[in-house]
């Protein structure tokens, strides 16, 4: 889970990953789609497949990346208290307000 939040770090990755998560995409896509160069993108992307975020498939010539989630289940996995925290919050912060209203007619 470690390599996965620091690979989540870096901005053009995660970028890369929410361009995936709508479809498969062509190297030569996503350099279109991104800031950063041919290298630059082709190195997020190998950093990207070391994790295990994205899977490769090769037609003749053209390499096609795709989004793989099994990653990503550990960080929601631990993500999870942290969301029930915020939850908790919000619901009690939403009660407030509305004992607010019912105060103020």
């Amino acid at each position: 889970m470690t390599a996965a939040f620091e690979v989540l770090a870096e901005p053009t990755r995660r970028r890369i990953l929410d361009l995936l998560r709508e479809r498969p995409r062509s190297v030569s896509e996503l350099v279109d789609r991104l800031p950063t160069s041919q290298p630059g993108t082709s190195k997020h992307l190998r950093v990207l497949r070391d994790a295990g975020l994205v899977r490769v498939r090769h037609d003749a010539q053209r390499r096609w990346y795709e989004l793989d989630t099994e990653p990503l289940v550990a960080v929601d996995a631990w993500l999870a208290p942290y969301r029930e925290l915020w939850t908790r919050r919000l619901d009690a912060f939403e009660a407030h307000l509305d004992r607010e209203a019912r105060r103020d007619p």
